[in-house]
């Protein structure tokens, strides 16, 4: 716990100084270059109060990530019109200042006035503070939101507030120190006006909703470096800390408690309530791209289906999927697929979109880039099915390939309770089904000591080494040779004549690969020594590389060229 509190200290400061922020910057400036020196101790420590209330408290009471929207949000703004008024009239400002400034004595003892003005700014700010989530802030708010707020939670968005607030509160003191110099040259209230002048415009665009969209389209702005938008996304997303926020999350109630029978004439267990979806972005396939909720779904079937578009697993449900849609949905179903990503470009909305296409998806998708769907659920599997009935109750599951003809039925038994009638025979769509002897897992290349199973001289090691590879490898055994950079997601050729060595038994063979910026690059297979196909990558999905008539052991060699990297194998 010690561990994962560290690192959310690091991952709030790391918040701070992306333009996650910028919203915010304006009054937070304003605010503690006015009043006494205790004022900017003050905002950031209102700023901080709030914003763990804002994550923690208004998260459970919305049931998703409160951090902008709702009464509380209504309220912070007018503060900051408030306040910006104070500063436009001197005579209003100095009525305002003598009652507070009588409770300095239960403030800080250092000389100087406003500590109790700048909490209550400060105290708006943190509830129109919404940076962007990284997996840590995301965990926090969707626990928050399905489970409820326990100590440990509220710890670690402590530990993530106060990270986030030293930081600003060096930019308050920053900004202080240089509008000093300022006043010093100023006449008369000039300098305290114009920073009413911020705060009023600051809350008045708050009112418009643009810092909301500032940050949507921050979310989806993929030409700005990773490192200026989320800088401690590496530090979040490794496996140790993904390890301590799925300790946060308390057993799946979907998986973990005994069902309780909602109808007694019914085959299907009532599992409780479905969460709603929480902390998502962009959707697909609905009218404006415009949010679903399950609130709005109430009276229709609607299957839950999470995914992630490389996924082979995922990849053969599709056309069972898409056989329930086309059957079912004239009838009262209602498909969601929630595109929870593993790796790092699965987040990129043109991606996904691409995908979508190519899989023929015609029901509703969303992103759930931070997982606050995932968590807000307790889901640990791709894929993973949720069936949830007219009253919103979930009612059947499924985690991972297979029970097809299970699934159905469950859907035609809940489509009948909610009143559908003379629905049409059993379709005939099936799923993809992997070869019967299919004896090869899936192997990661990357440095995480977990997917090291498989990989001669595991772990790979991070950074830029060369790899001596292997003569004859055993079956299932995987091996880089030449010069590879490997991290915590993919490894990339350093040098040319870099390639993979495997031995497999199975009919397919896949490999998630991208290509740096697109462009077409060539990677060649060979299968037992011999030449068998080139793959021209230049989309960052999944690619196959094998495709036999049934499933045996083989012998395999990919030669990647510099500037492609290669992530997964999976097998089929």
């Amino acid at each position: 716990m010690a561990l994962l509190l560290l690192f959310a200290l690091i991952a709030g400061a790391g918040t701070a100084i992306t333009p996650c922020v910028l919203p915010v910057l304006p009054a937070l400036l304003a605010a503690g270059a006015a009043g006494g020196r205790r004022r900017p101790l003050g905002i950031v420590l209102g700023l901080a109060s709030t914003f763990t209330i804002a994550i923690v408290a208004l998260a459970q009471l919305v049931k998703g990530v409160g951090l902008a929207s709702g009464a509380a949000r209504t309220l912070a703004i007018l503060v900051l019109l408030a306040f910006g008024a104070v500063l436009l009239v001197p005579a209003l400002a100095a009525r305002v200042q003598a009652p507070l400034s009588r409770l300095a004595r239960f403030g800080p003892k250092t000389r100087g006035d406003g500590f109790w003005s700048g909490l209550g700014v400060g105290g708006a700010l943190g509830f129109v503070c919404a940076p962007c989530a990284g997996p840590i802030l995301a965990a926090v708010t969707s626990v928050s939101a399905s489970g409820g707020a326990s100590a440990r939670i509220v710890a670690v968005a402590l530990a993530y507030a106060a990270g986030l607030s030293a930081v600003l509160l060096l930019y308050a003191l920053g900004g202080r120190a240089a509008i000093a110099r300022v006043k010093r040259s100023a006449r008369g209230p000039l300098v305290e006006r114009s920073l009413g002048v911020v705060l009023l415009l600051t809350g008045v665009l708050m009112a418009a909703n643009l810092d909301v969209r500032f940050e949507e389209a921050l979310a989806r702005d993929t030409s700005l470096p990773s490192f200026l938008i989320d800088p401690t996304s590496s530090l979040e997303r490794s496996h140790a800390i993904q390890g301590r926020l799925a300790s946060l999350r308390p057993p799946s109630r979907f998986v973990a408690r005994r069902p309780r029978t909602a109808d007694p004439a019914s085959s299907l267990p009532d599992l409780g309530p479905a969460p709603e979806f929480t902390g998502t972005e962009q959707w697909f396939n609905t009218p404006s791209d415009r949010p679903l909720t399950l609130a709005g779904l109430r009276g229709r079937v609607v299957l839950v289906d999470f995914w992630t578009y490389t996924c082979i697993n995922c990849i053969r449900t599709l056309p069972f999927l898409n056989g329930l849609y086309a059957t079912y949905h004239p009838y009262g179903l209602q498909i969601i697929g929630v595109e929870t990503p593993e790796f790092t470009f699965e987040q990129d909305a043109s991606n996904v979109a691409q995908a979508i296409r190519a899989d023929g998806l015609r029901y509703p998708v969303v992103q759930d880039n931070q997982y606050g769907t995932w968590n807000a659920y307790q889901n640990e599997y791709w894929p993973a099915e949720y069936l949830i009935d007219a009253r919103g109750q979930v009612r059947h599951t499924q985690f991972g390939e297979g029970d097809y003809a299970q699934s159905e039925a469950a859907v035609r038994e809940l489509l009948l309770q909610a009143g559908a009638r003379r629905l049409p025979p059993p379709m005939a769509a099936k799923a993809m089904i992997p070869s019967a002897q299919l004896a090869t897992p899936e192997t990661y290349l990357d440095d995480q000591p977990a997917h090291a199973q498989g990989l001669f001289a595991a772990p790979l090691q991070p950074g830029t080494h060369d790899y001596p590879g292997v003569a004859r490898p055993a079956l299932n055994q995987f091996a880089l040779r030449g010069s590879w950079r490997v991290d915590s997601q993919s490894a990339t050729p350093a040098s040319p004549g870099a390639a993979i060595q495997a031995r497999f038994q199975a009919a397919d063979v896949y490999l998630v690969l991208t290509s740096a910026g697109n462009v077409e690059r060539q990677v060649h297979v060979l299968l037992d020594g011999r030449p068998y196909r080139t793959v021209t990558v230049a989309g960052q999905r999944l690619y196959p590389l094998v495709s036999l008539r049934a499933a045996a052991q083989h012998a395999l060699t990919v030669e990647v060229p510099q500037g492609v990297s290669a992530y997964d194998f999976t097998f089929g």
